[in-house]
């Protein structure tokens, strides 16, 4: 049993890596189609929004759709989905097409992220949940964070070469779940025995302060995360002159060491100071390196500064997930499904108005990103755990 849940895990973590691999494959690879094409800025923001924008409003109902008919099913088709709009990404010779393939894109992450996160839930037990999550969400930021630099040395093949690999990998991914997931048989009664929100409808659920405080975290971390990680290589190519390999090693790097945080320190840091002190102290962190950006002015600086600004993200997001999991008793779909609507809020409007804003200074969408997320350290100085009220 303990061997089956292992190898499910480990599965599911497949699954979530090529998925956000194959989303942000398409970052280093966009001023070459915006050429090949003949389409402006604009409309490059537009089509990396797209992506998020269909995953915002497919997400609330995919969540429910796993509560009702399953984890498995959702991931499976979803991955089918997903693998088919990277092909027809890589085929696209019009715009159209493209927006198309990334619309596809959008349906597919919002059948694959909540169905994964209450599937994690419902074969961990309370105590192991939070490492559990942390390697889930190692898998989300390793994925989206070296999916650029993969992409990058991939393009050197082919401008459309990215497109194929994650079609590819999507599609075995795919086929290997249908032979090897094992739908849950219980779903993840251990977290409380009793939902007080059960019934509720989800506008209510949302408004709950146990719950909206974390989905507007979520917004933070995410719009700060996509408004940096989107622009990034722009950034550093039009003030730096960086090649498409520096970007590749500085994107690497930053998730290489983003990665080991969450695996090696958050179940412990869980442990010793809670979920919520994590993401307020991540914030803060996270606020100073995104401005530090700006600052720094040498290769080595930039590279110091690239390799440490994603540790905070990479630890506020499992953080998050690992605090809702805990209060949602039977509603793991809801918050997975929430998670994820937040999660592509954040990742429609980040890269369109950081675009919008590059366009007026290089160095704006970064003040706007740290202005931003120490407005959510703020506010979660306001933020109690309902489980620890009396202790």
């Amino acid at each position: 049993m303990k061997k089956r849940k292992e190898m499910t895990l480990a599965i599911l973590l497949m699954n979530i890596f090529f998925v956000f691999l194959g989303i942000s494959l398409v970052i280093p690879v966009l001023p070459t189609i915006m050429n090949e094409l003949n389409i402006s800025g604009t409309v490059v923001g537009y089509l990396t929004a797209a992506f998020a924008l269909t995953q915002l409003i497919f997400s609330p109902f995919a969540g429910k759709a796993a509560d009702k008919f399953g984890r498995k099913i959702m991931i499976v088709i979803g991955l089918f989905i997903f693998s088919f709009s990277e092909l027809l990404f890589g085929l696209g010779k019009t715009i159209e097409v493209l927006f198309i393939s990334r619309i596809l894109g959008g349906v597919s992450g919002a059948f694959i992220m909540p169905a994964v996160t209450a599937f994690i839930a419902d074969v961990t037990t309370i105590e192991k949940r939070p490492k559990a999550l942390g390697y889930m969400s190692a898998a989300i930021n390793t994925g989206f964070i070296i999916g650029p630099g993969i992409g990058g040395f991939l393009a050197e093949i082919g401008t459309r070469v990215p497109f194929f690999s994650a079609a590819a990998f999507a599609f075995v991914v795919a086929i290997l779940s249908i032979f090897t997931l094992k739908e849950p048989s219980s779903k993840a009664e251990d977290t409380l025995d009793e939902s007080p929100l059960a019934g509720k409808n989800s506008l209510k659920k949302m408004l709950k302060p146990m719950f909206f405080i974390a989905f507007i975290v979520i917004f933070i971390a995410s719009f700060g995360l996509a408004a940096f990680d989107s622009l990034f290589s722009l950034y550093v190519d039009h003030k730096f002159a960086f090649s498409p390999s520096d970007i590749a090693i500085a994107i690497t790097g930053g998730a290489i060491i983003g990665a080991l945080f969450q695996i090696l320190l958050f179940d412990p840091l869980t442990r010793y100071m809670g979920e919520v002190n994590i993401i307020r102290w991540s914030l803060l962190f996270s606020t100073i390196l995104v401005f530090a950006m700006t600052l720094v002015n040498t290769y080595w600086t930039i590279m110091a500064v690239t390799f440490t600004v994603f540790i905070g993200f990479d630890l506020i997001r499992p953080a998050v997930t690992t605090y809702l999991s805990r209060i949602a008793g039977n509603e793991q779909g809801f918050v997975g499904g929430m998670n994820s609507f937040f999660t592509s809020l954040a990742n429609v409007f980040g890269p369109v108005l950081g675009g919008m804003l590059f366009d007026i200074d290089i160095n704006f969408p970064f003040y706007f990103s740290a202005v931003v997320i120490i407005l959510g350290f703020v506010m979660t100085m306001f933020w109690k755990d309902p489980h620890l009220k009396g202790l």
